[in-house]
């Protein structure tokens, strides 16, 4: 499956409409995990999971990425997931001068479990975030892929690049970083 995935890939970067319908389908039901996972119950069902996916896919077709895999795929989309959660959220909070904001925590960033249990809202997130990636913008990538992209180790080495290890050590700096950020 995976090697089809790619070839849609190439394709749709080549102008096959159809091969981007194909993908779609085909992604759609990991993309909708994707979303579910991303959504926590404090949404006011205002935003649904399948809208959450739309909207990133609408907002994948204007992108001009060279997508490498069907891993680095389903990471971007989950990036676009996070720019229209953020830019929902924002809304919301304007609409309600800083009302409930949705929880999330971190304890995806790191295999070291999240033991105070400390959550923060997705502004703050998005804001300490954009601030790690001015100081180590590959950690911040990471940070990125595991949480909102919900890749494995193995995954974001082959996309970033590196080693393993090398994601391990920066998962392990960012996670640390972002928690005194967000204390």
């Amino acid at each position: 499956m995976g090697t089809q995935i790619t070839q849609l890939l190439h394709r749709w970067q080549g102008g096959d409409a159809q091969a981007r319908e194909q993908l779609f389908e085909a992604l759609y039901s990991d993309l909708m995990l994707v979303a579910r996972n991303r959504l926590f119950n404090d949404t006011g069902g205002t935003l649904q999971p399948a809208a959450l996916v739309n909207e990133s896919l609408l907002r994948l077709l204007g992108s001009e990425v060279d997508y490498k895999d069907r891993a680095h795929f389903i990471a971007v989309a989950a990036l676009k997931m996070r720019s229209v959660l953020v830019d929902h959220l924002r809304a919301r909070a304007a609409d309600k001068r800083g009302g409930n904001l949705v929880q999330l925590t971190l304890s995806h960033a790191s295999d070291v479990p999240d033991d105070d249990g400390s959550a923060y809202d997705v502004m703050a997130l998005h804001q300490a975030l954009n601030q790690l990636a001015e100081l180590e913008p590959r950690a911040a990538s990471m940070v990125e892929l595991t949480y909102f992209g919900g890749m494995s180790r193995d995954e974001i080495a082959m996309v970033m690049g590196v080693s393993a290890p090398t994601v391990d050590r920066d998962l392990r700096f960012a996670r640390a970083w972002l928690n005194r950020q967000l204390a």
